[in-house]
């Protein structure tokens, strides 16, 4: 598992390098044909056995970007503007750590301390700065330059035997599931590995690469909210209320609809008869915000039949998500099984 690796490194929408060195590394003696497309995503190949005759070309996507932030400008008192890269909830930011442009410059987001701000307010992100402990403008532009990406700082962190801590989930515990399936096999079909780029701002590298390699079907990892836990407008002694999202040590997720696709029904199907077969614990995602890779490859060409399958992680978005290494491994094996098994019938309509 390379979890901990991808969630360390900083890879902001647009600026995926970190992360796709590492990517390289770790599938360069496993694959062919391997390519860097011209927005810096990787795909390549993994052959099948040619074992099974009806063996339809399967990509499996994955992308390397993380949400973040982007250097606007410098106040004249050295305090840095920024602006959103991706999903960003305003409400987590104020007090938070972190790294600013490419070496990694330590930085803190500014926050109303509560003796001037005792109603809490929600603070927008137009007027937030990050404090780098420059005292001018002239300081601060020798140290970073606008348009650096700015990444959170955080540590990738064992919580318990199973719950592990990081971020950037979404979706580096895509990219570490998609790697453990290329150094496994021998698969009977061959696999597109797509690990994409600038998901976060508009399923760009998912369209690049699907466009390029025109798969059959295709099956996209990704990380996914998780809402075990309570609501906070809630009574202190108030159940877990039910809802469409997902649950943590509850199996991989399997998407019916988000805001960006609906799964391939037929498609879906075999899926959740691979994980009923093979006695993998699953679930079924409902909730309809969010989207994926898969809003872009399914609607490719002339349509490519496409499934999503999701670990479901708590606080995404943020600095500190969680999520079970005993999801991890159901989704893998998953997955695998999923490979294994598939042929035209899987997905073909009659």
């Amino acid at each position: 598992m390379y979890l901990q690796q991808l969630s360390d490194a900083v890879g902001v929408s647009g600026q995926e390098d970190a992360v796709r060195r590492i990517v390289l590394d770790a599938i360069k003696d496993h694959v062919t044909d391997i390519k860097i497309d011209a927005l810096g995503g990787i795909t390549a190949i993994k052959r099948g056995t040619g074992a099974t005759t009806d063996a339809p070309r399967l990509m499996i996507a994955a992308h390397m970007d993380e949400i973040g932030f982007m250097v606007k400008d410098i106040d004249s008192n050295g305090l840095i503007r920024f602006v959103n890269v991706g999903g960003v909830d305003d409400r987590i930011l104020p007090g938070l750590r972190v790294k600013v442009g490419a070496d990694g410059l330590p930085g803190v987001i500014l926050w109303p301390p509560i003796h001037l701000n005792r109603e809490q307010n929600v603070t927008a992100l137009k007027n937030l700065r990050i404090d780098i402990g420059a005292s001018s403008k002239e300081s601060a532009n020798g140290k970073v330059k606008i348009g650096d990406r700015i990444a959170f700082d955080s540590t990738y962190t064992e919580l318990s035997e199973t719950m592990v801590r990081g971020k950037a989930f979404d979706d580096r515990v895509g990219c570490s599931l998609l790697i453990d399936v290329l150094q496994g096999g021998p698969y009977p079909v061959d696999i597109i590995a797509a690990f994409t780029v600038q998901e976060e701002v508009g399923l760009r590298g998912a369209k690049v690469a699907a466009q390029k390699h025109a798969p059959d079907v295709a099956l996209i990892l990704e990380g996914t909210t998780a809402h075990d836990v309570p609501n906070p407008s809630a009574e202190p002694d108030d159940e877990i209320e039910n809802n469409p999202g997902c649950r943590v040590n509850a199996g991989p997720a399997l998407t019916v609809m988000d805001r960006s696709m609906i799964a391939q029904p037929r498609f879906l199907n075999y899926l959740r008869q691979t994980a009923e077969q093979n006695g993998i614990p699953y679930q079924l995602k409902t909730q309809l915000g969010g989207g994926t890779d898969g809003g872009q490859i399914h609607m490719a060409g002339g349509g490519r039949p496409t499934g999503v399958i999701s670990m479901p992680c708590r606080y995404i978005h943020s600095p500190a998500a969680i999520l079970s290494k005993t999801d991890y491994q159901h989704t893998l094996d998953l997955v695998k099984a999923a490979v294994h098994g598939l042929t035209f019938e899987a997905f073909r309509y009659e």
